[in-house]
């Protein structure tokens, strides 16, 4: 076992004696702090043998922009230098990810990938593990506590969660020792993609340009980093009291580089935990219980994407209510030109189609709205998550479906009845000026739009 990692054989394929053990590289971009690659590692030098790792890079991912491909190229283009500097080959190739896996893993003795928990993700790795003659393993290195030693099923709420994974803590807890590779694999010969200017390798594969890419935000681990350190040292203390002030800025703003797998959580985790701070804990809350409840959610509801993978009390109470008057009503074309009424939710859809994130308390606040806004709370549902989806960096992910679904009552508890929510939690402009002065974040919004960021990176 590795630093107390799961890790499990996707295929009953025989190990071969061939020219290099092949780390399949898909979530987890980056070249530290990875318990898939560690393992490969690890394996190639008991087989005296090369690391190869593989990149399958497609056009094909739904919903995927040029936003969303330029920071993660990026990305690569880092961990790639990176790797190379272990004596470890990154090769990027246009494809499948799972056919390009296929096609590497012919000269693999075995290959390993870390795990994948959409939809998509998970039928790579199935047709991955049926075509290869070789092995293949699939290592968990995401998250802190694997999902199924954490639960073996859907979990209610952050509240029958947490007691599970807090009880595992001690285990996963753990620094990862990193291997240095016996054998180089730099000598062999590849086709491979360059990254050397990443929007123009995107628009080659012949993405749609209509999102662009955000400069606020570079991709890789060395920003990730950057921002985890200036967290640490100048937010964690405020984080509990001032992170729902969105005209501040006491988030970490690490969940697009969580996505990519850019920076490991475990790391993050280790870091925080050295500092003794009032914000330690409601931020180890969100990172560990709040991050791998979402996970949960998806890997175990595999109508994740769906209005029906809501509550049954959810869907009764939405359902009943679907035909009370809206006092508002906006087509998803006014709502992603932020064209409502509203001030504070036209300013969290501007700063989300801006910068490419949105603050996570507004995140609530615009989901809830949707709900009042829209016809039905089916389509209320498909337009917020759509909306996320395309402009988010750390959109289609594990905590993107759950954060709408929450918007929606999944993972809370029944309230008051009232119109259009029925029993689902309400928000207002009232209850945001309660906690903040919402007008100083529609300035701040404002002044992005005209000034843009002091510093990409910032």
């Amino acid at each position: 076992m590795i630093q107390s990692q799961r890790i499990e054989a996707l295929n009953f394929a025989e190990p071969k004696d061939r020219e290099y053990v092949l780390y399949w590289m898909q979530a987890a971009q980056r070249a530290r702090w990875n318990h898939a690659l560690e393992w490969a590692i690890r394996q190639a030098n008991r087989r005296r043998k090369p690391v190869v790792a593989v990149f399958g890079l497609t056009a094909d991912f739904p919903e995927a922009t040029l936003r969303h491909y330029v920071f993660m190229l990026e990305g690569l283009r880092e961990t790639q230098a990176e790797l190379a500097d272990r004596g470890i080959q990154l090769v990027i190739q246009k494809g499948a990810p799972d056919k390009v896996a296929v096609n590497m893993s012919k000269k693999a003795d075995l290959a390993v990938v870390d795990e994948g928990y959409l939809h998509m993700q998970r039928q790579w790795r199935s047709a991955a593990a049926r075509a290869m003659d070789c092995p293949l393993y699939e290592v968990t290195t995401n998250l802190i506590v694997p999902v199924e030693e954490a639960s073996e099923k859907e979990n209610y709420s952050a509240g029958t969660l947490r007691p599970r994974i807090s009880r595992r803590l001690d285990r996963y807890l753990t620094a990862l020792k990193h291997t240095k590779p016996h054998t180089s694999s730099m000598p062999l010969r590849f086709d491979s993609i360059p990254l050397d200017f990443p929007e123009k390798t995107a628009k080659g594969l012949g993405i749609d340009g209509a999102v662009k890419p955000s400069v606020f935000f570079t991709g890789g681990s060395k920003q990730a980093l950057k921002r985890l350190k200036t967290f640490l040292q100048s937010k964690l203390d405020s984080y509990e009291t001032l992170r729902n002030h969105p005209a501040e800025e006491y988030q970490s703003g690490l969940s697009p580089y969580l996505h990519f797998g850019q920076i490991s959580p475990l790391q993050v985790a280790l870091e925080a935990m050295k500092i003794d701070s009032p914000g330690r804990k409601a931020f180890l809350e969100e990172l560990i219980v709040r991050r791998e409840l979402s996970h949960n959610f998806v890997y175990y509801n595999r109508r994740y994407d769906q209005y029906d993978a809501l509550p049954p009390w959810v869907l009764r109470t939405l359902n009943y209510h679907a035909k009370d008057r809206r006092e508002f009503l906006y087509t998803h074309q006014q709502l992603e030109q932020a064209q409502t009424h509203d001030p504070y939710w036209n300013a969290a859809q501007t700063e989300m189609v801006l910068t490419g994130k949105m603050h996570g308390y507004m995140r609530m606040y615009w989901g809830k709205k949707i709900i009042e806004w829209t016809r039905r709370p089916e389509e209320a549902f498909r337009i917020a998550l759509t909306l996320n989806n395309k402009y988010e960096l750390d959109g289609r992910d594990p905590n993107g479906y759950a954060g709408v679904a929450w918007c929606f009552g999944k993972h809370d508890r029944p309230w008051g009845e009232r119109p259009v929510f029925g029993k689902v939690r309400y928000m207002n402009a009232a209850g945001l000026k309660r906690k903040f002065n919402p007008d100083l974040y529609v300035q701040k919004i404002e002044s992005l739009l005209t000034s843009g960021p002091t510093s990409k990176n910032a």
